[in-house]
């Protein structure tokens, strides 16, 4: 796909999030940092009046997140501004599309254990200024405690059997009333003897005792193999609960 005249980007339904019209459509961020590469990704460049414009290829091969955004998830919870925590962060493919998402006025906690990968987060960031990279083990935030502050949503990426509990030890610390979730379950990395549906379904239960309010959860196919992705919120605001029942 390349860029010019040939190419139209719309704006997706999800604030920060774009699709790039041509030959074949393709979901893109805007760049943060015109004329660099994070993952070998493609660059769009589009006329916009007298300026161009540079948008990154989004590939939903790389990234949860832009299989969820292909698979229709309905509420993203990350926009333009907003406050996330990323747990599982890896080397930054995706999160350096959600830091273009947040935008300037947005911040990305980047949480990652290995250090090998953590090398190329930090290396990321380094022109990322809104994304702040932490080389630490998610299931101690109290390490990382003095680095975070109050955020929107947390999304979590983490393949590890007791994920539920780490997504929870993680928002108790950092994530406001009302905020949002989102977890991307690994069936096999959880419980690789049982039905994928079943570790999904056991998944939500130990969510909700953790005042978890899950909405959404669809599959991650074609793009993963027994994979889904929850979408909620946390702690919600008995008030609002009770007028959305009345509302109905």
């Amino acid at each position: 796909m390349k860029g010019g005249q040939k190419v139209v980007v719309d704006q997706h339904r999800h604030a920060g999030v774009y699709v790039a019209r041509g030959k074949e459509d393709a979901l893109v961020t805007k760049s943060l940092v015109p004329g660099k590469a994070v993952y070998g990704e493609k660059l769009i460049k589009v006329d916009v009046g007298e300026e161009k414009v540079e948008y990154r290829v989004w590939n939903p091969f790389r990234s949860k997140i832009a299989a969820g955004i292909l698979g229709g998830i309905q509420n993203l919870h990350i926009g333009p501004g907003d406050k996330v925590l990323y747990l599982g962060a890896a080397s930054g493919t995706t999160v350096s599309h959600v830091a273009d998402v947040v935008g300037p006025t947005g911040v990305v906690y980047a949480v990652e254990f290995s250090h090998r990968s953590g090398r190329d987060l930090i290396n990321m960031a380094k022109l990322r200024t809104n994304v702040i990279p932490i080389i630490e083990d998610a299931r101690h935030p109290l390490k990382y405690r003095m680095l975070v502050g109050m955020v929107d949503t947390v999304f979590a990426d983490v393949a590890q059997p007791d994920q539920a509990r780490i997504v929870a030890l993680n928002a108790h610390y950092f994530l406001r009333n009302n905020g949002h979730f989102i977890i991307s379950i690994k069936a096999n990395c959880i419980d690789s003897t049982i039905a994928p549906e079943a570790v999904f379904a056991r998944e939500v239960a130990a969510l909700k005792k953790e005042q978890f309010k899950p909405a959404e959860q669809l599959t991650l196919e074609p793009y993963e193999r027994d994979h889904a992705i929850l979408v909620g919120t946390y702690r919600p605001d008995k008030k609002k609960k009770k007028k959305d029942a009345e509302d109905e």
